[in-house]
């Protein structure tokens, strides 16, 4: 019988840390090196070497990002990112639309690489009222899910969007 080679069990296994490799250097901005994914994936309890963490980050091309340009007439810190407060409470049971939706940013994987995916949910109906698809995960990806989401339901009151506290939301 002619065809592919079945995978190894260690093959398998790679194919699985991989995808949670990628997930932890594509949600550091494309920024973090084999240590941090390491201890990021050690964090959320997967069990593996730091040594295998950084051989196949580098069969996958994956590199830390070693240096920083300064951009002109930038000289200060910034302000720093506000979190606000958690106004929701976990109270997901919502009796009208359009009063509280959520966000999240998740990451699919297709043939030319990964693809970052940035829903809108309204907690009413728990129906996907914006989205947006984008190569990388920014400020952006959020915006283009949530002005579409504002178009088709064009809510009469001020909406509650609720997300995670990643800085994209910020």
């Amino acid at each position: 019988m002619h065809g592919a080679k079945a995978l190894s069990n260690r093959e398998r296994d790679d194919q699985r840390l991989l995808g949670l490799i990628k997930h932890a250097w594509l949600e550091s901005g494309d920024v973090y090196g084999y240590r941090k994914v390491y201890q990021d994936l050690r964090e959320a309890g997967e069990a593996c070497g730091k040594h295998r963490v950084a051989r196949l980050m580098r069969r996958e091309g994956l590199r830390s990002q070693t240096a920083y340009r300064r951009r002109l007439g930038c000289y200060g810190g910034g302000k720093p990112a506000v979190v606000s407060h958690n106004h929701l409470d976990r109270q997901f049971e919502v009796t009208v639309p359009n009063v509280a939706w959520v966000t999240d940013i998740n990451y699919i994987r297709t043939y030319e690489g990964w693809l970052s995916l940035s829903v809108v949910i309204d907690l009413f109906s728990r129906q996907v009222v914006g989205w947006s698809m984008k190569p990388r995960m920014t400020t952006e990806l959020v915006l283009d899910a949530l002005l579409p989401a504002v178009w088709r339901r064009k809510p009469q009151r001020t909406v509650m969007v609720h997300s995670d506290s990643k800085w994209q939301f910020r």
